[in-house]
């Protein structure tokens, strides 16, 4: 059986950890190329794991062709832009300073996603721990407004916020999925688009368009269920992934374009930056 050939962008703690892992635990696997910023950083990783290929660029590591999977395990602050955005907005309109955390890169999947290669389930309980802990830290350190801005509709933070209202009753702890900020009517041709298909890939390509290859990308068919009452929304049950799409992809991405998602991504994060400055300047209840 051919071996999984992957690339690592990132040399530093985890990215070894990773690196690490694969080399001495997982022979279905090797390490083919790793990157760094710092390319000294890159190749000493390199000569330590046997690995071939050390460069500073990832994108030598993500345009070649007989790489199969890559692991991103760059600092996580490259990993928010409409945060950032929207932060940057909101100190450049109103002087209000936001400090945006690290992602947590995990989420709840639905049956037949978690099968899929890399694809990380992470449970309820395991979420609220980390937002508890998140919550206790910064009450200690004088916080007492925090948004939880979510990219994927599997989470939902809401049973969780209910519960630490209770035990920290002055810290306000809001919510919002930065895709429903604003409606994508308008903006992009689909009808059907909510996962990983038009809307989400233009904005992709509009903040980092090396990581998109629309080649390889399928068109989005998926099926509804056949209980007609919960195509309907009578009630709700998870999409089973394999069963409802092809690829887990529902929305067109071919269709995706990097002005696209620039044109949509403008308002949600002029809506954002006007949310930061209004937790900023103002209590829940005057």
């Amino acid at each position: 059986m051919q071996k999984l050939r992957v690339g690592i962008i990132g040399a530093g703690r985890i990215g070894q950890v990773h690196a690490k892992s694969i080399t001495y635990h997982i022979p279905q696997a090797e390490i083919v190329a790793i990157s760094d910023l710092f390319p000294e950083n890159a190749q000493k990783v390199a000569d330590d794991l046997g690995i071939p290929k050390a460069v500073q660029d990832y994108h030598e590591i993500l345009n070649d062709p007989t790489v199969d999977a890559v692991l991103i395990c760059s600092s996580t602050d490259t990993h928010a832009d409409i945060a950032v955005e929207a932060a940057e907005l909101a100190l450049s309109r109103s002087g209000v300073r936001c400090m945006v955390m690290p992602p947590v890169p995990f989420g709840a999947h639905n049956p037949g996603q978690r099968e899929l290669p890399f694809c990380i389930h992470t449970r309820y309980a395991t979420q609220q721990a980390i937002l508890e802990d998140i919550v206790s830290s910064l009450h200690v350190q004088g916080f007492r407004k925090l948004l939880i801005l979510s990219g994927h509709g599997g989470n939902n933070f809401k049973g969780m916020i209910r519960d630490l209202a209770f035990e920290y009753p002055d810290f306000l702890i809001a919510a919002a999925n930065w895709f429903e900020v604003v409606s994508p009517k308008g903006y992009f041709e689909a009808e059907i688009d909510d996962h990983a298909g038009e809307s989400e890939t233009s904005v992709m390509m509009h903040y980092h368009p090396e990581l998109v290859n629309l080649a390889e990308a399928g068109d989005g068919e998926s099926k509804p269920f056949a209980i007609a009452s919960l195509n309907e929304k009578v009630a709700w049950v998870p999409r089973h992934w394999d069963k409802a799409t092809v690829d887990s992809g529902v929305g067109n991405p071919k269709k995706a374009t990097a002005e696209k998602g620039e044109r949509y991504v403008k308002p949600i994060v002029e809506k954002l930056a006007g949310l930061f400055e209004e937790m900023a300047q103002h209590d829940l209840y005057e």
